[in-house]
Order: structure tokens, then sequence, then C-alpha cells
């Protein structure tokens, strides 16, 4: 019999909720981390918890008892970490709870029993635990959304925007549209291809799957799916300059093509990454960061 992948999940989970990971499902994070067959092994979520303010909020109290209930639900290990309070030179009272040390002294300790090591968060911080981790012998993949640490992604084996992954935090729109990937239901994907005549092509994530790096849409095992948009769905706050892009992430519904065709994506949202096309045009050039993937 094959030795099953031991996995690992770990999550920074202030780092994650202030940077667009907010409502984040656990469920499926644990779905994707364990997508080829692996098994859960370690579920460590990080979580800040001020029992100052829980004895005087009760909707805070209530509220964070009810979330950590719901990660053990699904098999997580909640690590608590108190806020401490302090006051500077000024008078001014502030709390602490970073989780960082506590995170960083798991992952190399529980590492020798694991192959693969999922690690939610954007902070670069962790990128020489990263290099660590890989050192013992862990594949160590990462999911973040916004504000991630460039020195992070490029030490992790695999970087995947938490936004790309299927159902991973809720989309757009009423909550009895279609399921995602299915036609006219919203998605998230990112131009990898620009014409620069006036449309391009977008690909998306169908569902979790064991061969995200086969990203060619065209080869009959991959789990991606692309889609023809016009110029006209994208938003105000990009042009056509910036495409393709990795970093730019688009939240679009996908309809039937003209004349029922293939699918087109409409009504483009900027979910995550770049900048303003103003900005692109006060910046040089060779400035100018873009993905030439075809």
């Amino acid at each position: 019999m094959a030795a099953t992948t031991r996995v690992g999940v770990f999550i920074d989970g202030a780092n994650v909720a202030m940077n667009g990971g907010y409502g984040m499902r656990f469920d499926v994070l644990r779905e994707h981390a364990c997508r080829d067959g692996g098994r859960a092994v370690r579920l460590n979520a990080y979580v800040s918890f001020d029992p100052e303010r829980a004895e005087r909020d009760d909707v805070y109290r209530r509220g964070q008892g009810a979330f950590q209930s719901s990660l053990r639900d699904v098999g997580y290990k909640v690590v608590r970490k108190r806020v401490q309070w302090y006051t500077d030179e000024t008078g001014h009272r502030y709390g602490k709870a970073n989780v960082d040390l506590d995170m960083a002294v798991d992952l190399l300790l529980q590492s020798d029993r694991l192959d693969r090591v999922l690690l939610l968060t954007g902070d670069g911080d962790f990128a020489r635990v990263v290099a660590a981790l890989q050192n013992r012998g862990c594949r160590v993949e990462l999911v973040a959304f916004n504000n991630v640490s460039q020195a992070l992604r490029r030490e992790a084996d695999l970087f995947m925007s938490g936004f790309l992954i299927p159902n991973l935090v809720p989309v757009a729109g009423p909550r009895d549209q279609p399921p995602w990937g299915e036609l006219g239901s919203r998605v998230r994907g990112v131009c990898y291809n620009h014409s620069g005549k006036g449309y391009g092509f977008l690909r998306f994530l169908r569902k979790v799957s064991p061969g995200l790096w086969i990203t060619d849409t065209r080869h009959p095992e991959s789990p991606y799916t692309s889609v023809f948009f016009h110029d006209s769905q994208l938003p105000d706050t990009v042009g056509f300059q910036q495409l393709p892009s990795r970093d730019l992430i688009f939240e679009f519904e996908l309809r039937e093509g003209d004349n029922g065709g293939s699918w087109q994506a409409v009504d483009l949202q900027l979910v995550s990454g770049g900048r303003t096309v103003g900005q692109l045009r006060s910046e040089p050039e060779e400035a100018v960061p873009g993905d030439q993937d075809s």
C-alpha cells in the first residue's frame, strides 16, 4: 500500500483575517490541504483572545466561543494567545498578541512527522522558518490573501492566493446563485493572456484538485478553465496595459457567449493586487510588473 502524505496546516488567524481572509471556511481549507488523499496529522489555528474584554463584552465572548468551537468541529486545534496590555510613554494603552513565535516553534517541533505543511500567513518573518522546514524534508505550501511578503512567496514550494481556491471565502452575489464554476456563478481568476486588441483570457480553478500544477487548460486533466473577456468588462481601476498578470485577481460572472458560444466573463471586479491606471502611468515603463504567461 502506498504511503499516505502526512499533512500539517498552520494558520496565523489574525494575519489572515486582517488581510482579506475574514470569513474563510476552514473545512474547505482542510479539503484543499488534503486534496491528493493526504492525511491531516496537525491542524493548528492560532488565534488571539482578550480575557479582559470577554469579561465585559458578552457579544465578544459568545462570538469568540462560537468561532473557536466551529474550528474544533472540523478538527482544528485552537491555540489561543492571550492579549497582553501595555502603556507607552504617552500614556496610550495598547494590546499585543503576537503568535509568530508560538507558531514557528510548533512548526519546527512538529515537522518531523509531516511530509507537507500548508502555511497560512503573509508575514515575511516566516521565510526563514520555511527554509528550515524544507531542509528537514517538508514540502511547504503557502496560502495567503493580501499583503503577502514577496520573500515568503519565493521561499515556499507553492504559493496560491486564497481568493482563487473555490469556496474558501464567500463570493459576491445572492446565496442561491449557481455553485462555483457553473454557468451563472461568480468565480475568481487571473488574466493569463491579453491580445492588446481589446480582449483577453482569464483562468480559474474549477475545483480543489491534486493537479494544481497543470495550468494549461487544454490539458485533459487540468482542473482549470479558461474564459474570454472583453476590455469593456474591466473595472475602471484596471487598464489593459497591466495585463496579463498573476498578481491581479478578479471576481467575475460566467455567462454564455454570444450566439450560444463558449463561456465569457462579465462584470469583472478587482479583488486583490495591482495599482490604478493613474499610478501605472506615473511610473517608468520598466518598473511595471507583468505576467507574460501565454
